[in-house]
């Protein structure tokens, strides 16, 4: 939920519709996910996550240099999770573009449009209901 480096840091998971912002938590070199009304709490995502940005998404590249990507939404997932000790959270964008959640600057703005379906596919599927009279036999569908 949250990358390896913020396991010393308290978090909690994100809530749909809540602003989150990009910060370095402090003791660590590692930027994350904060909400704007705790800064000091890192607000976990699950891989699927959608957010939607402010502005279009400015991170370092090489320390230096800071580039944009001319997008304002993206969806939450992992790099190469099979890695161990690395840094695996990162931003996917429209163009297929991923960027790691500690290269993104400093403050910006994001609002966490939807979070994914936790739930097992077993408790979520619903078989349909027959009906059945002396003239006619329905079945009907589960709705949603």
């Amino acid at each position: 939920m949250c990358d390896y480096s913020l396991h010393a840091v308290a978090s909690r998971p994100a809530e749909v519709g809540e602003t989150i912002v990009t910060t370095t938590f402090r003791g660590t070199s590692t930027r994350g996910f904060a909400s704007a009304a705790d800064p000091t709490v890192a607000v976990c995502l699950l891989p699927g996550t959608e957010l939607a940005f402010a502005d279009n998404v400015r991170y370092d590249n090489r320390w230096i240099w800071t580039r944009t990507v001319n997008s304002r939404v993206g969806k939450f997932g992992k790099i190469d999770p099979h890695i161990p000790d690395r840094h695996h959270d990162a931003i996917e964008f429209p163009d297929g573009k991923s960027v790691l959640v500690t290269q993104l600057v400093e403050g910006q703005r994001a609002t966490v449009l939807q979070l994914p379906v936790t739930q097992p596919l077993g408790e979520r599927e619903h078989k349909p209901q027959t009906i059945t009279d002396s003239r006619t036999t329905i079945t009907r569908l589960p709705i949603g």
